[in-house]
C-alpha cells in the first residue's frame, strides 16, 4: 500500500481558506475538494490574515518571517552592542596640561 501526496497549488488553498471563513464547516470543504483535514488544518493556519494597526494585512506565513528576522536582528543587535565599550562615562578621559 503506498500512500501518494498530492500538490495543491497556493490559489487552491487560498480557496479553501476562504470559503472556510465564509462559514464553511473543515469537514464539509475535506469532504467536497478530497483533501486531509490535517492539510485544511495547516492551510488556515497558513493563509489566515490579521490587519495590523496600520490597516496593513498579514497572513500568519508572513508573520513567521518577521519574527525569525526580528530574532535575527536582535542577535546581530546584541553582537554589536557587546563590540562597543558599554558607556563613554566609563572610558578614560585625557586632560591637556599646558
Amino acid at each position: 500500500m503506498s500512500t501518494r501526496q498530492t500538490r495543491y497549488d497556493e490559489d487552491f488553498k487560498r480557496t479553501l481558506v476562504d470559503l472556510y471563513h465564509n462559514d464553511k464547516t473543515q469537514s464539509v470543504l475535506c469532504k467536497e475538494y478530497g483533501v486531509s483535514l490535517t492539510a485544511l488544518s495547516r492551510w488556515i493556519k497558513q493563509y489566515s490574515t490579521v490587519e495590523t494597526d496600520d490597516g496593513q494585512i498579514l497572513t500568519a506565513k508572513q508573520i513567521s518571517v518577521l519574527q525569525k528576522r526580528n530574532a535575527q536582528l536582535e542577535e546581530e543587535n546584541m553582537i554589536l552592542k557587546k563590540r562597543l565599550p558599554s558607556s563613554r562615562h566609563t572610558q578614560a578621559t585625557t586632560r591637556c596640561c599646558s
